[in-house]
């Protein structure tokens, strides 16, 4: 046996011991019972269970600015109750630093949603928070992400805690903090404040030891129905009073928490005539009709299209399973071109259908709240991936506009704030209420919108069409790159920065921008961040970044194609046509200059 053989065995053998010893101090006795299984099965030599028990004791599920987000099982790099109690008492910890001691006792409020272990996470977490002298209140059951973020506001909490994976694969589960009080205002967290909660959770000592992290039995507080009544009051409140409310609406919450709530805000707000797809009204954490739950994936919204088609309904409403995102599809008119746009149903068992992208989506509610009306100096906000089309509807409604890092706690952080969205379905109507994004809120105002248009016998894609007469027509679409080697990602962005494309689809990069460097963005500065930008001499824009919370590289592609103000409908569909065909042409060089597996 070769040095690396021994050096290999040995570090194998120190991994069993540490296995069987947090087999033999989990506090869950089914993480306990599968780790003593998988240690045997790697006993016996299968390679599968080696490889898992090597991955499960590899380093540390890392606490950044997501919180937490990992596979569930047993071991420090898995979602378990071992970790989560070290992560609760790490937040402990900081908040009792940052508002300055035990005299005054911050309050957490701790949400969850229906995911394998997300309840017992949570009352771990108001546990670990009551036994070091905090107060807490629990939510009432099992809630949508918006909720929790609403009750750090409501209540005047100094933190919330919300359990979830969102639309992850039901193997994960995951952790996401929120800071309230002053220059927080009950957004996710950010640099410093990350790092400074890592840092404490790294101070935590044997959380089976008493001593170490105390644990409440009881002495927490479970919020009641009121707290939800008033959320679920603030998102239909979205909705103008007085509007148009004929609207047929198909509704999925993708097997989430979000169904009972989107559909009693919008009979609140007005819209009666509502149908929810039956195989995925219920929360189930093995999201079985669908093997990812993201209204983004292909197939997610088939069932939903399907009862749409047989109902002729006029918009598919579809929630991500934490209700925290909006998707939303609506039926081609009559000449439109089922190639010129993304997303498009078959149309066997009736009208086709196309999902509308988080960019489209982002314009027209930002453009319908501009045109219903926002105070001076309201800004309207989107991420530095998502369309350049928000800035020039502001710039039109004598409104400011901003872009802000990837993520909705950095969006939600703009100052003036009125309106923020981010291509991956998430949009911000109501930051007053809700300082994140919400998937309940933006069905509310995604209707009133189309109920206002149908009044005048038009859909979201007249609007649309409207926007690129008066703007021009902008197009995006991503490239999505999936590997299982996350080195590969870091060695393609090396490879970009060393030597940056001279060209794409045929046209000259006229600009390159390196975020990790930060500095301005369409005139905003920005914090650095892992991304590089591309603009080329017809137009098109190209930003590149690592995934923040899964094993991708993801591109975000744009294009503009110039229309006339007085074009007819022929003219915009042949503008959408060519805008799909270049950036089918952009996305092949992508793929070509990456050099990544599809």
């Amino acid at each position: 046996m070769s040095a690396r053989d021994d050096a290999l065995a040995v570090e194998r053998r120190e991994r069993r011991d540490r296995a069987l010893a947090w087999a033999a101090s989990d506090p869950d006795p089914a993480t306990a019972d599968a780790l003593r299984e998988l240690v045997r099965r790697a006993d016996d030599g299968e390679d599968d269970a080696r490889a898992e028990l090597d991955d499960a004791f590899d380093g540390t599920l890392a606490f950044g600015t997501a919180g937490l987000r990992g596979r569930l099982g047993p071991g420090p790099n898995r979602m378990n109750r071992v970790v989560v109690a070290r992560a609760a008492a790490g937040l402990v910890r900081y908040l009792l630093d940052r508002e300055g001691g035990p005299d005054s006792p911050p309050h957490v409020v701790v949400g969850y949603d229906a995911r394998h272990g997300s309840h017992r996470f949570a009352l771990d977490t108001v546990a670990v928070a009551v036994g070091a002298g905090l107060s807490a209140t629990l939510l009432p059951r099992a809630l949508p992400t918006p909720v929790l973020a609403f009750a750090v506001r409501h209540l005047g909490a100094d933190a919330g805690v919300m359990v979830t994976a969102s639309h992850n694969p039901p193997q994960d589960n995951g952790y996401k903090v929120y800071l309230g009080g002053p220059g927080e205002d009950g957004a996710q967290i950010v640099p410093p404040a990350d790092a400074d909660i890592a840092a404490q959770i790294a101070q935590v000592g044997d959380v089976t030891d008493p001593a170490a992290v105390p644990m409440a039995v009881d002495g927490w507080d479970v919020a009641d129905e009121a707290l939800v009544d008033a959320y679920v009051a603030a998102a239909a409140e979205v909705a103008g009073a007085g509007g148009p409310r004929d609207l047929s609406v198909v509704l999925t919450p993708l097997h989430g928490v979000g169904g009972p709530l989107v559909e009693t805000a919008l009979r609140a707000a007005g819209f009666t005539h509502l149908r929810t797809v039956a195989e995925q009204s219920e929360p189930d954490p093995d999201f079985p009709t669908t093997p990812f739950p993201n209204p983004e994936e292909d197939g997610a919204l088939d069932l939903a299209l399907a009862l749409a088609r047989r109902v002729s309904a006029d918009v598919v409403v579809a929630n991500d399973p934490d209700a925290d995102r909006c998707a939303v599809a609506v039926p081609l008119r009559p000449g439109d071109d089922p190639e010129a746009g993304p997303g498009v149903g078959d149309g066997e068992d009736g009208p086709g259908w196309r999902a509308l992208t988080g960019d489209e989506v982002g314009a027209l509610l930002g453009h319908h709240l501009a045109e219903r009306g926002l105070p001076p100096g309201s800004v309207l906000a989107r991420s530095v991936v998502s369309s350049d089309l928000l800035a020039k509807v502001a710039q039109a409604h004598g409104l400011e506009s901003a872009v802000a890092l990837t993520g909705f706690k950095w969006i939600s952080r703009v100052p003036g704030l009125a309106f923020g969205y981010e291509e991956a379905l998430g949009y911000c109507v109501d930051p007053a209420a809700v300082r994140d994004k919400d998937g309940i809120s933006a069905a509310v105002l995604v209707c009133e919108l189309a109920a206002a248009e149908k009044a005048r016998g038009r859909g979201l894609l007249d609007v649309l069409d409207d926007l690129a007469r008066a703007h021009g027509l902008h197009a995006t679409a991503p490239l999505t790159l999936r590997v299982e080697d996350l080195s590969l990602i870091a060695d393609a962005m090396a490879r970009l920065r060393a030597e940056p494309p001279t060209s794409l689809a045929g046209n000259d990069v006229t600009s390159t921008q390196d975020l990790s460097a930060g500095g301005a963005q369409d005139g905003v500065e920005l914090p650095p961040t892992d991304g590089l930008v591309y603009r080329t001499a017809d137009g098109a824009r190209v930003v590149v970044r690592p995934s923040g919370t899964e094993p991708k590289l993801k591109c975000y592609c744009e294009v503009v194609v110039p229309v006339a103000v007085d074009a007819d409908a022929a003219a915009v569909a042949g503008a959408r046509r060519d805008a799909a065909e270049r950036l089918d042409a952009l996305r092949a060089d992508l793929r070509r200059v990456l050099d990544l597996p599809a």
